[in-house]
């Protein structure tokens, strides 16, 4: 069975990130994709130049327009942007079983805000104890625990068990901000802790990688696959997209990873 996962997050016009990342990141993943758009915004690989929020009452009519018609089977969250929204998200996931996947997106990869700093507590208080798993960079584990961002891997155990105190059943603390030659995540749970080990990759083009490896666990979550399973091929899956994101020739600042690189033959 092909399972049905929604996204809910902001739409990005050059493709790299938001609903246009989760979208082919599902599809490649072997899911079918359906979307709740949170916001406009005006950017390219170089910044976000304008941001337009999506009234929460629309946000919150699109997700029940689903549920009412359609099984989902995982969902991934994404760009919220303001309290309302996430307090209308949260509403409106309201008695659904199916796993959630929430990426706590709070700032673009140029450094631009996206979710206001008064939502902070919002996004922590109503959508965090909701998810089945948090996948935030360590940038966003800092902004969820107001806290300074961790540094090396015993501050990344520290802050990930504080992180799941806040209710999630599991946390993957994504470790791409450290120094060194490897980018390791680490997933937590109340079972214990597990390091999934990565090489970092020399390139700029890492534009949607948040994105993209929410909504490949979630993809993953909606195949039933258990959680240490489905975030190791989430990983290996945005780790080789990221190998041949030298493929695509898109803008000339962060650029986007390879979302279809399965299916395409290798540019050499």
């Amino acid at each position: 069975m092909i399972p049905n996962i929604l996204s809910i997050a902001g739409s990005d016009p050059s493709g790299g990130a938001g609903i246009q990342a989760d979208l082919k990141a599902i599809s490649a993943s072997g899911g079918y994709a359906m979307a709740a758009i949170t916001a406009l915004t005006a950017q390219n690989t170089q910044g976000v130049r304008a941001v337009t929020l999506t009234d929460p009452e629309m946000v919150a009519a699109q997700v029940a327009a689903i549920r009412d018609d359609t099984r989902i089977d995982a969902v991934k969250i994404g760009m919220l942007g303001s309290a309302a929204i996430i307090e209308a998200v949260a509403e409106a996931l309201s008695g659904l079983t199916a796993p959630v996947v929430l990426d706590p997106v709070m700032v673009a990869k140029g450094g631009d805000r996206l979710l206001a700093a008064e939502a902070v507590a919002a996004l922590r208080d109503r959508l965090v104890p909701l998810a089945t798993i948090i996948t935030p960079n360590l940038p966003e584990a800092a902004d969820l625990l107001g806290t300074e961002m961790a540094t090396d891997r015993p501050g990344m155990e520290a802050q990930a068990q504080a992180l799941l105190a806040l209710g999630p059943q599991a946390v993957l603390l994504k470790g791409g901000h450290l120094d060194g030659p490897d980018s390791p995540d680490l997933l937590l749970t109340a079972e214990g802790a597990h390091w999934v080990e990565g090489q970092r990759h020399a390139t700029r083009n890492t534009h949607g990688t948040g994105c993209t490896l929410s909504s490949a666990l979630a993809t993953h979550l909606g195949h039933d696959l258990p959680l240490p399973e489905a975030v190791a091929r989430a990983k290996s899956y945005i780790a080789e997209a990221i190998a041949r994101s030298g493929d695509l020739t898109v803008g000339s600042g962060h650029g986007p990873v390879h979302h279809f690189h399965a299916f395409f033959p290798e540019v050499s």
